[in-house]
């Protein structure tokens, strides 16, 4: 049964779990771009409007495969806290919860699976799984999609396919990302070269949270820029396999740091363990940044007793609206880093610290 209550207030996301090569990624996206044929985009609709697509999406989604696990939550009726929330669990975007009013989520109740409805699309259906997992992140992304289509008329093109807000979703309106961490490349400067290469290659690299956001804790989304003339099979294989070579390019780096800085590589990473095992006052980017030291320490096998799992839950427990939704209250940047830094030591060093 879907508990709504427990998804502003505990992490138990199915995408934080561990994942094929869960050393570098964290996690697999699928996203759908679909418009309604007979209704503006949400740019342009008045609140008559927005209110018809979020009536059609709920009564679609209560069609859906297992639709007893899925909530339908509207962000008008959420707190801000609710809302920033969602945000930092990857569940909506930083856009979506910026006009609340007329808009609205359907939630699975492991949070593999969100769709945003009144977002830049009529419906932004995403599937976020644990690892390098995308080929089964579109299978069931495609299975929720079919469903949905039986329910609703989407607006498509023979020639041009989903008709989409944005020309760039045009065509199947897919944007599969991987977010990854890259410490290694960023340490030693080759992170910048990588970047490059890939944009030349149709590949966005964006932040923590996705486009216009920072790359925090060295953690970053690549995903596909253009979705027409494409199947769906052949972006998610292209991205694959660029990926694969990201991943090869920060395990070679990770080699040669450990190589070439030797006793640094291992003061760095116990410093950063030590720091969050004793520090009472932890900002979020310090938080952020010594974390992906110790990420990087338990990936090299120099912190095996520390759960990457654990430090997955940190990614989000330790971010400002959560620490303040399970605080109950709006708190100031000095009481939200106290707590914080007592989270930190809970998490790695057990409920009596």
């Amino acid at each position: 049964m879907f508990d709504a209550e427990a998804v502003f207030t505990q992490v138990r996301s199915a995408w934080l779990g561990p994942g094929p090569n869960s050393d570098i990624v964290v996690s697999s996206r699928i996203r759908l771009a679909r418009n309604l044929v007979d209704l503006p985009f949400p740019s342009a609709a008045g609140k008559d409007a927005l209110a018809e697509v979020l009536s059609r999406v709920r009564r679609a989604s209560e069609h859906l495969p297992e639709a007893r696990r899925y909530q339908f939550l509207e962000l008008g009726r959420l707190s801000p806290l609710d809302r920033q929330v969602l945000i930092e669990k990857h569940l909506i975007s930083p856009e979506h919860a910026r006009e609340p009013e007329g808009r609205g989520v359907v939630l699975r109740d492991d949070e593999t699976v969100s769709i945003m409805v009144n977002e830049e699309d009529h419906i932004r259906l995403q599937v976020l799984l644990p690892g390098l997992d995308l080929n089964a992140a579109w299978q069931l992304a495609n299975r929720l999609d079919d469903s949905l289509e039986q329910q609703l008329d989407f607006a498509f093109d023979e020639k041009l396919g989903f008709l989409t807000a944005c020309p760039t979703n045009l065509g199947s309106g897919l944007r599969a990302s991987i977010m990854l961490h890259l410490p290694a490349l960023v340490l030693l400067n080759q992170a910048g070269q990588v970047f490059t290469t890939l944009s030349q290659l149709g590949v966005v690299v964006r932040g923590l949270y996705g486009e216009g956001t920072q790359a925090l804790g060295n953690f970053f989304q690549i995903s596909n820029q253009l979705t027409l003339s494409q199947s769906e099979e052949d972006l998610i294989s292209n991205l694959l396999a660029l990926v694969g070579q990201v991943l090869e390019q920060e395990r070679a780096a990770r080699s040669r740091l450990y190589q070439e800085f030797g006793n640094r590589l291992v003061d760095m990473v116990w410093r950063a363990y030590g720091t969050l095992t004793s520090a009472r006052i932890l900002s979020g980017n310090e938080a952020m940044k010594l974390l992906s030291d110790v990420r990087l320490g338990v990936t090299l096998n120099l912190l095996p007793h520390v759960d990457l799992g654990t430090l997955n839950r940190l990614l989000v427990l330790t971010r400002p609206g959560f620490i303040q939704r399970v605080a109950g209250q709006q708190l100031p940047p000095a009481e939200r880093d106290v707590r914080r830094a007592a989270i930190v030591r809970e998490e790695l060093l057990g409920k009596n610290k």
